[in-house]
């Protein structure tokens, strides 16, 4: 006799920490409220919802009428909640208190806010180390959701994957359910009819035993979000379409995975290795290593071998994006530092507003990126550092650090030099460039040193080989993944890999970097500043006040033209916010091109930042200003994002010494509440 397959139906909703207002109302307005309101209408469907802390957090403020259907769809059971980190970090990226902090916050607040404890965990970008098992244990978690892929890398068959597994580490148990990447590939993609279809042929493979289940879990957001979406799933009836095939089917019932998972048994024990989904594996890659590994694949495919296989053709793990990009590495070991300091806090009086701080930086969207994570969005990492800098402050408050100390921050084997007095802070990596790779101000809560090197990727092989638009076979609507578009005009010159990092204060003379020596030893005169040695010029870099001061001396044996480049992080990019100003007057914005002959002074305003950057020269000089650019892809295409504002001044020498200075100004200080 067949028995009906159960579909275990679920979605994950998540915005980054720091997203720009109007993309949360549109993502509301096209997927959220949508979602919400047809899923209402279906009592008997039950499905289950991963949505993230901070999201949560906002749509509870700015849309109260959603989450009361939502705590209504709850308390009539058809809604089964999941638990995650609260900000949604990648688990295996933070320190094992902060996993259980995290775990613990977002279940509390679930309990608070929609009247249910989480028993089951959503895996943020389904990265799974089973250094991960024993805080979801501890947290009560008695279930987590990963690709089937992570079980065929572990020796799995396609045909084994109908239920769920248990796995062990440090003496703690948790099992796990294998998403149907079939399924994943289907919705909302292929007609619903075709969908319903697929699942009932489940069922006919299912003659007495266990009971097996259809495993659905992925983003919310390609139901409305994803580029034809909202057309295909909600005006042209595709979601309403499918729970209504679903419903009416009788080798399908809907139902929670906490109730299979009570009702059914272990398939056995399982070890899954380091992996996420099929596509991170590529995006994880250096550009060379993964344009190698996509040939690979498309050879596999050619050859028809691939769907076979394809767990023993795989790429990168989800940390190689900390060794691939210089940024996101240093945000993150900065994270890890503060959380360090925190932990050690002698008396944790703030424990709870530093700790919401740290778990902020800790979101995962600006540490990595593919078609979908956001390092190259510059709202995103400013959100991180924003967060790192506010616990820093009040760390300093409570325990404050030397004005001078040098550590190797980010396990790169090159030390960095901090100098800092309270009111900013300057970090100078000790490569030999004499530049500041961090600039931040207490008071803005802002680092102008946030931008970001252009590299070679991946995807550049695309903007070669493919014109715009897209290809896609079969009936339905594409997946993000199998389109090419663009959304910008792109050029060869944007696609150029930088030969330096786009830090500030980075000197040529004659057009060839200068290569600084750090003096060994004790350094002279005041604890916030240091001097630096090359061949032809003394460079020395001073903190005051709220500026940071940089002075040139050159030695007789400097001649020719000498430069430098500042870029410098501005938060309106090339919107409208931000502009160049001189003697009171508006010269450009952020995003055009500014060539001045003989100035001496020029500020930077920002109505973002809510403060300015006055550059003062001490002697007349040639200065051009333009934007950075680099080439990102997402889901809605290929882009150009401006990544920082780069000023280059230049001086034939002709004097013996020249002082650069940047003075910040706006903001507020940190306070911290009794």
């Amino acid at each position: 006799m067949t028995q009906p397959v159960s579909l275990l139906f679920g979605v994950h909703a998540h915005q980054p920490v720091g997203n720009f207002p109007e993309v949360l109302a549109d993502a509301h307005q096209r997927c959220y409220k949508p979602f919400l309101e047809v899923l209402y209408r279906y009592p008997q469907f039950r499905f289950a919802l991963h949505i993230s802390g901070w999201l949560l957090d906002y749509l509870i403020d700015h849309y109260p009428e959603d989450i009361a259907l939502l705590r209504e769809m709850v308390i009539r059971d058809q809604v089964e909640l999941f638990g995650a980190g609260d900000t949604e970090p990648v688990l295996a990226a933070i320190p094992n208190r902060d996993r259980i902090g995290q775990i613990e916050m977002f279940s509390d607040k679930l309990e608070t806010k929609l009247g249910k404890r989480p028993v089951g965990a959503w895996l943020t970008e389904r990265v799974w180390e089973a250094t991960v098992v024993p805080a979801l244990a501890d947290c009560g978690i008695r279930y987590v959701i990963v690709d089937d892929y992570h079980f065929l890398c572990a020796g799995k068959t396609a045909a084994e994957l109908n239920g769920y597994f248990t796995t062990e580490e440090d003496g703690r148990v948790l099992d796990l359910f294998p998403i149907s990447e079939a399924l994943r590939y289907r919705l909302p993609f292929s007609p619903a009819h075709e969908v319903v279809a697929y699942i009932e042929s489940q069922a006919h493979a299912n003659v007495g035993g266990r009971g097996i289940a259809a495993i659905y879990f992925d983003d919310i957001e390609k139901f409305g979000i994803w580029p034809e979406t909202y057309h295909w799933v909600y005006e042209k009836g595709w979601l309403d379409n499918f729970i209504q095939g679903i419903l009416a089917s009788s080798l399908i019932r809907t139902q929670h995975y906490r109730d299979y998972h009570i009702a059914e048994k272990t398939r056995g024990i399982v070890y899954l290795p380091t992996t996420s989904y099929i596509e991170m594996n590529e995006w994880t890659l250096p550009a060379e290593p993964a344009n190698i590994y996509a040939s690979l694949v498309r050879q596999a495919k050619t050859a028809g071998w691939y769907e076979g296989q394809k767990a023993f053709l795989r790429g990168g793990i989800w940390k190689n994006f900390f060794s691939r990009y210089p940024e996101s590495n240093w945000m993150h070991k900065r994270m890890l530092s503060l959380s360090s300091r925190l932990a050690l806090l002698r008396e944790p009086t703030h424990d709870e507003i530093m700790k919401r701080k740290l778990y902020e930086a800790q979101a995962n969207d600006a540490y990595w990126h593919g078609l979908f994570g956001g390092l190259y969005l510059p709202h995103l990492r400013r959100a991180v550092f924003r967060a790192l800098i506010e616990l820093e402050a009040m760390l300093d408050a409570c325990e404050m650090r030397a004005a001078r100390f040098v550590e190797d921050t980010d396990l790169d084997g090159i030390e960095e030099l901090y100098l800092q007095n309270g009111r900013i802070q300057a970090v100078l990596k000790l490569d030999g460039t004499g530049s500041i790779c961090e600039l931040d101000s207490y008071a803005l809560k802002h680092n102008f040193g946030d931008t970001l090197r252009r590299q070679v990727e991946h995807y550049y092989e695309h903007l070669h080989r493919s014109g715009s638009g897209f290809q896609h076979n079969g009936a339905g609507i594409a997946s993000a993944h199998e389109r090419v578009s663009f959304k910008h005009k792109i050029d060869a010159a944007d696609l150029e890999a930088d030969d330096h990092m786009r830090s500030l204060f980075v000197d040529r003379l004659n057009g060839g970097f200068i290569t600084y020596q750090h003096p060994a030893g004790p350094a002279e005169g005041p604890g916030w500043s240091v001097g630096l040695l090359s061949e032809s010029v003394l460079k020395n870099i001073e903190l005051a006040g709220n500026g940071v001061y940089v002075s040139y001396r050159f030695l007789p044996r400097a001649s020719g033209v000498f430069s430098t480049e500042i870029n410098i992080a501005m938060p309106s990019c090339d919107g409208w916010g931000g502009r160049y100003i001189h003697d009171g007057a508006i010269l450009c914005g952020f995003g055009q091109l500014l060539e001045l002959s003989a100035m001496t002074d020029l500020t930077l305003d920002d109505n973002v930042l809510g403060g300015s950057v006055k550059l003062k020269i001490s002697s007349p000089v040639a200065l051009i200003a333009q934007p950075c650019y680099s080439v990102s892809q997402s889901e809605g295409g290929f882009e150009k994002i401006m990544q920082a504002v780069t000023l280059t001044l230049e001086w034939a020498l002709r004097m013996d010494e020249v002082v650069v200075s940047l003075e910040i100004s706006g903001g507020q200080g940190i306070t911290i509440a009794a």
